[in-house]
């Protein structure tokens, strides 16, 4: 269905101990979704627990090599975009300001469907942070990811409907 995610080496699914994947089909188009992933400004609006996000180093945009803090998971985050294929596919690598052996990378995968957008997203994280924090509920980010793509899903096609 679509190209393999483009890990770094050391951040692969078999060097992770925490990975998951989510996906769904969204009722609008590849554009608005893709618009809504990369428009940083409207984060706060789908993405659980993000309520800023401050691009870095003079950028104004998102592109591949663009720098951003955010917060997620309760985390000040640093990342930077690792992929950027428009419309298709973008990547974001990068962890938390409190631990820096912690990291994660972010993949999203857009694939045009008959009725709208096939999503999927897949996600590799390790360090002692992001362990600690899944202890309790292992399953927290595939269903922190899960509400993430319900809240996209739901803004892409009220975004379309405007």
């Amino acid at each position: 269905m679509f190209e393999a995610i483009h890990w770094p080496e050391d951040m692969t699914p078999s060097r992770s101990p925490i990975h998951f994947t989510n996906e769904r089909e969204v009722a609008a188009s590849p554009a608005t979704v893709w618009s809504l992933l990369t428009d940083t400004r409207a984060w706060p609006s789908f993405y659980p627990g993000v309520e800023r996000v401050r691009l870095l180093d003079s950028h104004d945009t998102f592109r591949r090599g663009t720098r951003f803090e955010t917060n997620l998971a309760g985390q000040d985050v640093v990342g930077s975009v690792e992929e950027f294929e428009p419309m298709t596919r973008i990547a974001w690598g990068g962890g938390p300001k409190a631990s820096p052996v912690s990291r994660a990378y972010h993949a999203w995968i857009i694939t045009p469907t008959a009725t709208g957008t096939h999503l999927w997203t897949e996600e590799t994280m390790q360090g002692p942070l992001w362990i600690e924090l899944a202890k309790p509920a292992p399953d927290i980010f595939w269903r922190t990811h899960e509400t993430l793509l319900e809240n996209l899903a739901r803004v892409a096609i009220e975004r379309e409907r405007a």
